[in-house]
Protein backbone atom coordinates (compact mmCIF):
# COMPACT_ATOMS: atom_id res chain seq x y z
CA UNK A 1 0.00 0.00 0.00
CA UNK A 2 2.83 2.33 0.81
CA UNK A 3 3.72 1.45 -3.09
CA UNK A 4 -0.03 2.68 -4.18
CA UNK A 5 0.55 6.08 -2.29
CA UNK A 6 3.33 6.82 -4.27
CA UNK A 7 2.47 5.51 -7.04
CA UNK A 8 -0.87 8.31 -7.18
CA UNK A 9 1.32 10.87 -6.37
CA UNK A 10 3.30 10.18 -9.37
CA UNK A 11 1.31 10.18 -11.69
CA UNK A 12 -1.21 12.90 -10.72
CA UNK A 13 1.74 15.39 -10.83
CA UNK A 14 3.29 14.47 -14.20
CA UNK A 15 5.83 17.18 -15.11
CA UNK A 16 4.83 19.43 -17.87
CA UNK A 17 7.64 20.64 -19.46
CA UNK A 18 7.71 21.31 -23.04
CA UNK A 19 9.04 19.41 -25.63
CA UNK A 20 11.51 20.55 -27.93
CA UNK A 21 10.32 21.46 -31.24
CA UNK A 22 12.60 19.58 -34.50
CA UNK A 23 13.11 20.67 -37.38
CA UNK A 24 12.47 23.44 -39.96
CA UNK A 25 9.79 25.44 -37.10
CA UNK A 26 12.27 25.96 -34.97
CA UNK A 27 15.37 26.98 -37.15
CA UNK A 28 13.93 30.06 -39.06
CA UNK A 29 13.16 32.12 -36.22
CA UNK A 30 17.23 31.62 -35.01
CA UNK A 31 18.29 32.57 -37.90
CA UNK A 32 16.05 35.45 -38.43
CA UNK A 33 17.03 36.69 -34.81
CA UNK A 34 21.14 35.93 -36.35
CA UNK A 35 20.30 37.91 -39.36
CA UNK A 36 18.27 40.95 -37.59
CA UNK A 37 21.64 41.15 -34.57
CA UNK A 38 24.14 41.34 -37.89
CA UNK A 39 22.59 43.74 -39.73
CA UNK A 40 22.08 46.11 -36.34
CA UNK A 41 25.55 45.52 -35.87
CA UNK A 42 26.75 46.65 -39.43
CA UNK A 43 24.24 49.66 -39.27
CA UNK A 44 25.88 50.55 -35.55
CA UNK A 45 29.24 50.02 -36.76
CA UNK A 46 28.94 52.79 -39.87
CA UNK A 47 27.18 55.43 -37.86
CA UNK A 48 29.43 55.22 -35.35
CA UNK A 49 32.52 55.37 -37.68
CA UNK A 50 30.58 58.22 -39.98
CA UNK A 51 30.36 60.23 -36.35
CA UNK A 52 33.94 59.84 -35.59
CA UNK A 53 34.76 60.93 -39.01
CA UNK A 54 33.25 63.81 -38.94
CA UNK A 55 34.31 64.86 -35.66
CA UNK A 56 38.35 64.13 -36.46
CA UNK A 57 37.41 66.03 -40.27
CA UNK A 58 36.17 69.21 -38.27
CA UNK A 59 38.66 69.25 -35.84
CA UNK A 60 41.57 69.39 -37.76
CA UNK A 61 43.31 71.39 -40.02
CA UNK A 62 42.31 70.83 -43.92
CA UNK A 63 45.52 69.78 -45.33
CA UNK A 64 44.39 69.28 -48.56
CA UNK A 65 43.43 72.89 -49.03
CA UNK A 66 46.50 74.58 -51.11
CA UNK A 67 46.97 78.61 -50.82
CA UNK A 68 46.25 80.28 -54.06
CA UNK A 69 47.84 83.25 -54.96
CA UNK A 70 45.76 86.74 -55.18
CA UNK A 71 47.59 86.45 -59.02
CA UNK A 72 45.59 82.96 -59.74
CA UNK A 73 42.33 83.52 -57.97
CA UNK A 74 41.35 86.91 -60.41
CA UNK A 75 39.59 84.98 -63.86
CA UNK A 76 41.11 86.65 -66.51
CA UNK A 77 38.68 89.25 -68.36
CA UNK A 78 36.74 87.81 -71.44
CA UNK A 79 37.03 90.25 -74.11
CA UNK A 80 35.24 90.43 -77.44
CA UNK A 81 37.49 90.40 -80.44
CA UNK A 82 37.47 92.97 -83.58
CA UNK A 83 39.30 90.92 -86.31
CA UNK A 84 38.27 92.66 -89.67
CA UNK A 85 41.60 94.66 -89.92
CA UNK A 86 43.20 92.14 -92.10
CA UNK A 87 46.72 91.64 -92.68
CA UNK A 88 48.98 94.49 -93.14
CA UNK A 89 52.34 93.99 -95.42
CA UNK A 90 55.50 96.11 -94.85
CA UNK A 91 59.42 96.33 -95.16
CA UNK A 92 61.09 96.86 -91.97
CA UNK A 93 63.53 99.31 -91.21
CA UNK A 94 67.03 97.22 -91.21
CA UNK A 95 69.62 97.99 -93.56
CA UNK A 96 68.52 95.08 -95.81
CA UNK A 97 64.86 95.29 -95.02
CA UNK A 98 62.68 92.10 -94.25
CA UNK A 99 58.58 92.01 -95.25
CA UNK A 100 56.54 91.73 -92.40
CA UNK A 101 52.75 90.71 -92.78
CA UNK A 102 51.07 90.92 -89.40
CA UNK A 103 47.44 90.44 -88.73
CA UNK A 104 46.03 92.05 -85.06
CA UNK A 105 43.22 91.35 -83.49
CA UNK A 106 41.87 93.94 -80.85
CA UNK A 107 40.22 92.99 -77.79
CA UNK A 108 38.13 95.09 -76.00
CA UNK A 109 35.44 94.95 -73.01
CA UNK A 110 32.72 92.06 -73.71
CA UNK A 111 29.26 93.81 -75.26
CA UNK A 112 31.09 97.04 -75.29
CA UNK A 113 29.45 98.10 -78.56
CA UNK A 114 30.85 101.72 -78.50
CA UNK A 115 34.20 100.40 -78.67
CA UNK A 116 33.05 98.08 -81.64
CA UNK A 117 31.76 101.08 -83.72
CA UNK A 118 34.32 103.72 -82.72
CA UNK A 119 37.11 100.59 -84.07
CA UNK A 120 35.09 99.90 -87.38
CA UNK A 121 34.91 103.85 -88.01
CA UNK A 122 38.78 104.34 -87.39
CA UNK A 123 39.89 101.06 -89.35
CA UNK A 124 41.45 102.66 -91.98
CA UNK A 125 43.59 104.90 -89.25
CA UNK A 126 44.16 101.79 -87.93
CA UNK A 127 45.23 99.92 -90.59
CA UNK A 128 47.57 103.00 -90.99
CA UNK A 129 48.78 103.46 -87.63
CA UNK A 130 49.93 99.85 -87.70
CA UNK A 131 51.59 100.03 -90.81
CA UNK A 132 53.62 103.10 -89.67
CA UNK A 133 54.24 101.33 -86.58
CA UNK A 134 55.84 98.31 -88.46
CA UNK A 135 57.65 99.91 -90.95
CA UNK A 136 59.78 101.70 -88.14
CA UNK A 137 60.56 98.48 -86.33
CA UNK A 138 63.96 96.16 -86.82
CA UNK A 139 63.74 92.15 -87.27
CA UNK A 140 65.53 92.52 -83.84
CA UNK A 141 62.51 94.06 -81.95
CA UNK A 142 60.22 91.56 -83.93
CA UNK A 143 61.56 88.48 -82.31
CA UNK A 144 59.08 86.15 -80.36
CA UNK A 145 60.76 86.86 -77.07
CA UNK A 146 59.40 90.96 -77.70
CA UNK A 147 55.91 89.81 -78.63
CA UNK A 148 55.15 91.04 -74.98
CA UNK A 149 56.35 94.19 -75.08
CA UNK A 150 55.18 94.57 -78.40
CA UNK A 151 51.53 93.85 -77.63
CA UNK A 152 51.65 96.49 -74.89
CA UNK A 153 53.19 98.83 -76.57
CA UNK A 154 50.67 98.89 -79.44
CA UNK A 155 47.72 98.97 -77.08
CA UNK A 156 49.09 101.64 -75.23
CA UNK A 157 49.91 103.65 -78.83
CA UNK A 158 46.23 103.13 -80.25
CA UNK A 159 44.60 103.96 -77.13
CA UNK A 160 46.30 106.76 -76.96
CA UNK A 161 46.44 107.98 -80.62
CA UNK A 162 43.85 106.52 -82.53
CA UNK A 163 40.61 105.79 -80.40
CA UNK A 164 38.77 108.54 -78.17
CA UNK A 165 35.69 107.52 -76.44
CA UNK A 166 37.31 103.70 -75.86
CA UNK A 167 39.93 101.95 -75.11
CA UNK A 168 41.11 98.22 -76.23
CA UNK A 169 41.93 95.70 -73.16
CA UNK A 170 44.56 93.75 -75.16
CA UNK A 171 46.28 92.72 -78.30
CA UNK A 172 46.50 89.42 -79.94
CA UNK A 173 48.68 88.83 -82.95
CA UNK A 174 47.03 86.23 -85.49
CA UNK A 175 49.72 86.92 -87.68
CA UNK A 176 53.46 87.85 -87.31
CA UNK A 177 56.06 87.09 -90.18
CA UNK A 178 59.02 88.18 -90.86
CA UNK A 179 60.44 87.59 -94.42
CA UNK A 180 64.34 88.02 -94.25
CA UNK A 181 65.37 88.86 -98.17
Amino acid sequence: MADDGLDGLDDGAASVAPAKKKGLGGLIPSILKWVAIGLGAVILIVVIVLITMKIAGNNKASSNVLPISEEYTAQREILDWYTSLGAIRTKSSDDIPATIVVDIALGYKKDDKACSTEITQRSIELKDFLRRYFTQKTVQELRPQNEGNLKIELRNEINDEILSSSKIKDISFLQLDLIEG
